[in-house]
């Protein structure tokens, strides 16, 4: 993650010369999007400026949201669900790193940047605003629109939580990406193409990743105490193998093969 981070910082330092390309993209983008018929992000955004309330809620899901929903997905698969938590910490930091190669190779400058677009930046006027002006923001790379980790990361956290809880009701955790879109376009701080892009990369990452699950941790060894004479458990002690610290051998018990 440190190194993740620390990408993403040399990412900003090296977007600063390429300030007329991220617009350049941001255009192609633009023209892209309306070849394909996708609808206008101006359309959600004039929805939550229907009303103040709606459109500060959607500023603080934007600001608040995204990163402590991802600690709060890996602590509960790390506590509840560890057979799985391998599997989609990586793909979280394969996400990650693909989106930051993204970012170098292709900056763009985001909707609410564009003043031909008729967007606003929501934060900005509403507030919470989670950036400052891009000439002096040295802490955020704000021309990296593509792909939105906000929504790659909501639907790893869906598909994740689909796939390793089995309620009925887990299929609503699609709400989260679904959402997670809508505020994001609504904003102007990405482009449906954006999303469209997380997307493909969590599915093909689910598919190459789709072997790598982990059988869960088995019950704590049961042993017994040698020369008792007993063949059922008499006292449960801590993997060896997941312990190097406990020595068998000097607490006086003999291992029993599970």
């Amino acid at each position: 993650m440190l190194g993740l981070f620390l990408a993403y910082k040399v990412g900003r330092l090296v977007v600063d010369g390429r300030v007329s390309a991220a617009f350049a993209d941001a255009d192609l983008i633009w023209d892209i999007e309306r070849a394909l018929r996708l609808p206008h992000e101006a359309s959600v955004q004039h929805v939550l400026l229907s009303a103040e309330a709606l459109v500060r809620a959607a500023n603080v899901f934007y600001a608040v949201v995204h990163f402590p929903a991802s600690i709060a997905f890996l602590v509960f698969m790390y506590w509840f669900r560890p057979e799985h938590y391998i599997r989609f910490r990586r793909i979280l930091a394969w996400l990650t790193g693909i989106g930051l190669v993204i970012h170098f190779a292709f900056p763009l400058a985001p909707p609410r940047m564009l003043d031909s677009l008729d967007l606003i930046d929501t934060a900005a006027v509403y507030g919470p605003s989670v950036y400052g002006p891009p000439q002096t923001d040295t802490l955020s790379n704000q021309y990296a629109a593509m792909p939105s980790l906000h929504v790659g990361w909501a639907l790893v956290i869906a598909a994740g939580l689909i796939h390793a809880t089995r309620s009925r009701w887990r299929w609503l955790w699609l709400a989260h990406p679904v959402v997670t879109m809508l505020v994001v376009a609504g904003t102007a701080n990405h482009y449906w193409l954006d999303g469209v892009v997380a997307a493909v990369l969590v599915g093909v990452l689910l598919m190459a990743t789709s072997r790598q699950e982990h059988p869960s941790p088995s019950v704590p060894v049961q042993v017994r105490r040698a020369g008792t004479g007993t063949d059922g458990p008499r006292e449960a002690v801590t993997n060896p193998a997941l312990n190097p610290a406990f020595n068998p051998a000097e607490a006086g018990v003999e291992v029993a093969k599970p």
